[in-house]
């Protein structure tokens, strides 16, 4: 059963890697069955298993393409290329969650679609779009029929048909049905449960329960990253774990056998998914949670690994979206190392310690040591602490989420009730703040370790070394008393006082650094001792103070602002705060308006004045050569003809607005050429395909040592120009989980075939352009 999940598993991922092509792999193996020598090398049974892989993965193949051709042939995908505006019938399948966007605070929920209406047609079609608009969405509730109209843009996600921005508030066509209702209802009481504890804590205690995250400080969630304890504010198989499993006891206590803790079990499983919500991360997860229910039971392993193929399988072949999605693979491989080295492990350490302590530590233990080599592939780095994060972490997950739950429902009908209960789940939850904290301040707390084939590959062969050596090794108290010992010396930080993360910040002979700020644009030239440009501010005015502070910069002669999204402007103050800066020069373009007067107000504040970008000639600032190439400068209104009206009532192209989607802004970018120690480097802020096909007209033969990708690595880019200016180091900025899928697997491919070192602030926190000499570039990073 497991090969026959991987078969559709890589099926899914040919398909979607190659396309069409991908039948020619499988008719590859096809001739290799057919053309195999037969004798005792293969048995009649072995060829009948090839057989079904093939099948398997044809149907993957299948699925795939025809998935991904509904979404690519939907009209609806066609209007969204034109940016056209339309009448939108749709559910709401999310919940409604505010994010901090390139213009700002806005809702994002996602709806199906029922009827579409633009350019006087009207069209009956299914598939997913993603609303991005007012703070007024988020009172639309799960389930709820809505009508609403605005502007389709292209989507990044291949599953969704189109992005509708600029939209006006939804009308309620019909109200959600009583279960979402319920469902709502008790999300709501969990909140309201923990509202008065502090922040951390009733932020934290819903996203155990039901994966409700919207409270959970952005510091934690850097914690939590950093010690390996993400998975448990995301919803999982562990919740369902725990939330079933307690039902279950409850159930045995009340006399219930057999079949009845199979239904008690299966009703479990369906409220979970209710109250999380059916989107396909907790599809999977419950499916998951249900295979990880079988491992410790008898003759668990088997029964285990059959789940888990049939699992994997089943979700692939109806979403196949999944099998590229990194949570899906972490979820299937936190399973796989539960059922297969959970028993043997929790079994050896049971000759020692009591039978709920060994489970207890058997089961982060594995489920890490299995999703280590991805983790490593997202994010660039080891964590030293988190097998002990976990361990620690584990005795305080399951009262707290059954505590937290029990007070969600106890505040349905008795709401002080509930706030002891909630009180109760909070206290539990101070421990794994506390355990996150300590451990992300520890030295070396994560490792940088290369995400290339040769460094995953060595690090597989570790992990798989080491899981079948523990349950050998912690059979004996003596040794496991070792081991203990020197995961006690890993948390103390002990390796981090030997083995740094990165060498001293700033390296010898930085030229640029691209700022870790999330998700957003700061980056900084250096031009002179203490000196430097800085080209946009990021979304955190903290994010961007703190990264010139660790570069030692006091004096900034300029700061450029490529355009007025929130995520390149917003943190400007943070550049200004105790720094002589010189001026501030922004593009012509001023979308969206909020954003501009924001710019206005802090430049003006503090006394710095804003002017619009020259473009052309290139001009001297410090060690460096910059030259604006984008936007050309519009040409100045004609004199009204005698007798007509002027053009008073026409804004100056410096005043331009445009409140659309947010391309006229991404296109009104400014772009810059910089030289600096022999080394060219082209910055491109959000320039969209269109801004870049003008660039390419403007400067032909463009050749650079470093680009900043634009609009953190979307989808929407001329990828045929981008590679053409053979850049040998490409940098994109973009925020760790961000909502937007930046950056785009398949640009940053694009950019790896034609030779570029591609790097992300989301792997490699700050990234530092190095000019060892002779216009050659190497990089260093903080992580």
């Amino acid at each position: 059963m497991p090969l026959l999940g991987a078969a559709v598993w890589l099926g899914a991922i040919a398909a979607t890697e190659l396309g069409g092509a991908a039948y020619l792999l499988v008719l590859a193996l096809v001739l290799a069955l057919l053309l195999a020598p037969r004798g005792r090398s293969a048995s009649t049974g072995q060829r009948r298993l090839l057989a079904v892989l093939v099948l398997l993965a044809t149907t993957a193949v299948t699925a795939t393409l025809l998935r991904h051709d509904a979404v690519r042939g939907s009209p609806v995908q066609a209007l969204a290329q034109q940016r056209a505006t339309a009448e939108v019938v749709a559910t709401v399948i999310s919940d409604p969650r505010v994010v901090a966007t390139r213009a700002g605070r806005q809702a994002v929920v996602r709806l199906r679609v029922r009827e579409v209406t633009s350019r006087g047609h009207r069209l009956r079609i299914g598939g997913t779009v993603v609303v991005i608009g007012d703070p007024v969405w988020t009172r639309v509730a799960l389930g709820e029929r809505i009508r609403t109209v605005g502007r389709l843009a292209p989507a990044d996600d291949p599953d969704t048909l189109a992005l509708l921005t600029d939209v006006r508030a939804p009308r309620r066509l019909a109200a959600a049905s009583p279960w979402w209702r319920a469902s709502s209802a008790l999300r709501g009481s969990i909140r309201d449960a923990v509202a008065h504890r502090p922040p951390a804590q009733a932020g934290l205690v819903p996203a155990l329960v039901d994966g409700d995250d919207a409270g959970l400080p952005a510091e934690l969630e850097d914690d939590f990253r950093t010690t390996g304890l993400t998975h448990l504010t995301a919803v999982s198989g562990t919740n369902l774990t725990l939330v079933v499993g307690a039902l279950l006891l409850v159930a045995r206590g009340a006399r219930v056998r057999r079949r009845g803790l199979v239904v008690v079990g299966l009703l479990g499983i369906a409220g979970f998914v209710l109250l999380t919500r059916t989107e396909p991360s907790v599809l999977r997860a419950a499916v998951m949670g249900g295979v990880g229910l079988f491992a410790f039971r008898l003759d668990g392993q088997r029964r285990g690994l059959r789940a888990l193929g049939v699992a994997v399988a089943v979700l692939v072949l109806v979403q196949p979206s999944l099998a590229r999605s990194p949570g899906f693979a972490l979820s299937v491989l936190a399973t796989g190392g539960i059922v297969l080295l959970g028993p043997p492990l929790s079994a050896a350490l049971a000759r020692w310690l009591p039978g709920v302590l060994a489970m207890a530590i058997s089961v982060p233990t594995a489920a890490q040591l299995a999703c280590t080599p991805v983790i490593a592939v997202l994010s660039g780095q080891v964590s030293l602490v988190a097998v002990v994060a976990n361990l620690l972490a584990a005795p305080l997950v399951a009262p707290a989420t059954v505590l937290g739950l029990l007070g969600g429902l106890v505040g349905l009908v008795w709401p002080a009730g509930g706030r002891l209960a909630g009180t109760a789940a909070a206290w539990c939850v101070a421990g794994l703040v506390e355990v996150a904290e300590r451990g992300a301040d520890l030295p070396g707390a994560a490792l940088g370790w290369g995400s290339g084939p040769l460094a995953i590959g060595v690090l597989v062969v570790l992990c798989l070394a080491l899981a079948l050596a523990l349950p050998v090794l912690v059979r004996r108290p003596l040794v496991g008393a070792g081991l203990a010992v020197l995961l006690l010396v890993v948390v103390l930080g002990v390796p981090g006082r030997f083995w740094s993360r990165a060498g001293p910040w700033p390296p010898p002979g930085w030229i640029l650094v691209a700022c870790d700020v999330g998700q957003g644009d700061a980056l900084v030239l250096h031009v002179g001792p203490r000196a430097a440009v800085v080209v946009d501010a990021g979304p955190d005015p903290d994010a961007v103070d703190d990264c010139l502070d660790r570069l030692d910069v006091d004096q900034v002669p300029l700061v450029v602002l490529t355009h007025f999204h929130a995520d390149h402007v917003d943190g400007l103050a943070g550049v200004l705060d105790d720094r002589r800066v010189g001026a501030v020069e922004t593009t012509s373009v001023r979308d969206p308006p909020g954003g501009a007067d924001l710019v206005d107000r802090a430049a003006g504040a503090a006394g710095v004045p804003v002017t619009t970008a020259p473009f052309g000639s290139p001009r001297r600032i410090g060690a460096a050569t910059v030259q604006v190439l984008h936007p050309e400068p519009q040409p100045p209104p004609r004199p009204p003809l005698a007798g007509t009206a002027g053009p008073t009532s026409r804004p100056a192209p410096d005043a331009a607005a445009d409140t659309g989607d947010g391309s006229t802004a991404n296109d009104g970018s400014v772009v810059l050429l910089v030289e600096v120690a022999g080394v060219r480097i082209l910055l491109t802020g959000d320039l969209e395909p269109p801004g870049q096909a003008a660039v390419a007209r403007l400067v032909g033969g463009l050749d650079v040592d470093v680009l900043k990708v634009p609009h953190h690595g979307s989808a929407h880019q001329d990828r045929a120009w981008l590679t053409s200016l053979r850049p040998e180091v490409a940098l994109v900025s973009v925020g760790a989980g961000n909502d937007y899928g930046h950056p785009s697997h398949d640009v940053v491919q694009a950019l790896e075939r034609a030779g570029a070192d591609v790097r992300r602030t989301d792997r490699d926190g700050d990234i530092a352009v190095v000019a060892p000499g002779g216009g050659r570039v190497a990089v260093a990073t903080r992580r």
